[in-house]
């Protein structure tokens, strides 16, 4: 996949919007804000999607954004608009302050510490741009699709779809701080559906890259769909049981997201997580240790400061099992008697210390169970920690797939989940900002007919 330099006006692009951000701070503070902060973007993309070899449709954005918080004293007032013309933005400006103006006051509100501040700049290596033209970005859908189409037993398809994104993004505060990120993010992805006897299975794959050098070749990303497609062919319903569970990569992401939630500071200081107060305290096996490392080259997560402008630096999270810290920003922070962790909009790059098994290891370690290779529903309680999903995927026995399994349930509660794990493979899927590979969970119920 070609990566072709063309005329690149995003410094120029990112400057304007800079200059932009702090001209409406000074237009803010003369207006009688003591504080004021400016988060500005431009996204432009292009998304093709190809079905059957057919054209569906060609969609070229180009999205702006603008959101500016005021604050008079402790009280705060936001407004934002899609739209960046003067007139708007003066709307946007008057409209924050009036909303400020009649809010109550808020002890925790205010900007980030000014000392927190990032300074410098720093090259993560995440600008990339895709020039590839409508014609070119069909033909690599039809090449990607084509090539699960040719495998026997695809009936139909789905379609295949190609996106080519960047983003410009600002953020400035009254401190002084303005910070400019520039980003690329590209993908690629095909659904195929097989048919037997039994009914239709649909299954998918895709990649996603800030480089589009870096993409897997496209013929093997339709190949993977295809296998994945009709694998699910033959899928049985299991009987109520208790089995181990193994997560594949993909799935066990969601796994560590719950985790993130319940550490986060929203739940945390409204006392709606089941990690409550457990900093220092051991909440998975003693092998486990997970680092945010937020200056990754090319990292889906990166960046050097986060949303309030704060610097990111790498940080434990997890050692030896032992939850080190929460994931706060500013406000969360002052609500707990805490300090900023520089999580103000997320984590950025959470790093799973892979073990020694790849996907075939995991499978034999685990002997006989329940490979989950998709979940669905929203049953999980951040704040009783109780898990239940709905679950697809194959059996396993004595280390090898038996036969794919569907409409089943999976249950326990996160906090056994987290504490009886047994193994993280070395399997790590890239795609995402939460890097991990398959997970293996000692014990769930698995709920069937």
């Amino acid at each position: 996949m070609s990566e072709v330099a063309t005329t690149d006006t995003s410094t120029q692009d990112l400057e304007r919007l800079a200059q932009l951000a702090e001209d409406v701070i000074r237009r803010a503070r003369a207006a009688g804000a003591s504080q004021a902060e400016v988060s500005a973007s431009i996204d432009v993309g292009l998304n093709v999607n190809v079905r059957l070899g057919e054209v569906e449709t060609v969609e070229h954005t180009r999205d702006r954004g603008f959101g500016l918080t005021v604050y008079f004293g402790q009280r705060k007032g936001s407004a934002s608009t899609a739209d960046l013309n003067p007139d708007s933005i003066q709307a946007t400006l008057e409209q924050a302050c009036a909303i400020a103006r009649f809010t109550e006051e808020d002890p925790a509100a205010g900007l980030a510490d000014p000392a927190r501040m990032a300074s410098g700049h720093q090259d993560l290596d995440l600008w990339h741009p895709w020039d590839i033209g409508v014609e070119e970005a069909i033909e690599l859908g039809r090449r990607i699709e084509d090539a699960g189409r040719e495998r026997q037993g695809i009936d139909n398809s789905d379609g295949a779809s190609v996106n080519a994104g960047r983003s410009l993004s600002v953020y400035a505060n009254s401190h002084g701080f303005t910070g400019r990120e520039r980003g690329t993010r590209h993908s690629v992805s095909v659904a195929l559906i097989a048919e037997d006897e039994q009914g239709m299975q649909r299954d998918y794959w895709y990649d996603s890259v800030r480089n589009a050098l870096d993409f897997m070749q496209p013929e093997s990303i339709g190949r993977k769909a295809a296998e994945r497609t009709l694998s699910r062919l033959g899928s049985r319903r299991l009987s109520t049981r208790q089995s181990p569970v193994l997560f594949a990569p993909e799935v066990a992401r969601s796994l560590l997201g719950h985790m993130l939630g319940a550490v986060s500071g929203g739940s945390l200081y409204r006392r709606s997580s089941f990690l409550l107060d457990h900093v220092g305290k051991q909440i998975m096996p003693s092998w486990m240790r997970i680092d945010e490392k937020p200056l990754l080259p090319r990292g889906l997560g990166s960046s050097w400061f986060d949303a309030e402008g704060v610097a990111t630096v790498e940080s434990p999270l997890i050692v030896d099992g032992v939850l080190q810290r929460y994931i706060l920003g500013s406000y969360s922070a002052r609500k707990l008697g805490l300090e900023s962790t520089g999580n103000a909009g997320g984590v950025h790059n959470l790093v799973i210390r892979p073990g020694e098994d790849d996907f075939a290891g995991m499978l034999r370690k685990m002997g006989t169970g329940l490979l989950v290779t998709e979940v669905m529903g929203q049953g999980v309680s951040i704040v009783t920690g109780d898990y239940s999903r709905g679950a697809s995927g194959f059996w396993v026995e004595n280390g090898q797939i038996a036969y794919p399994v569907e409409e089943i349930t999976i249950a326990a509660n996160l906090r056994d989940m987290y504490a009886n794990l047994v193994a993280v493979g070395a399997d790590v899927d890239p795609r995402s900002h939460i890097l991990t590979g398959s997970l293996l969970v000692e014990k769930m119920t698995i709920a069937g007919e």
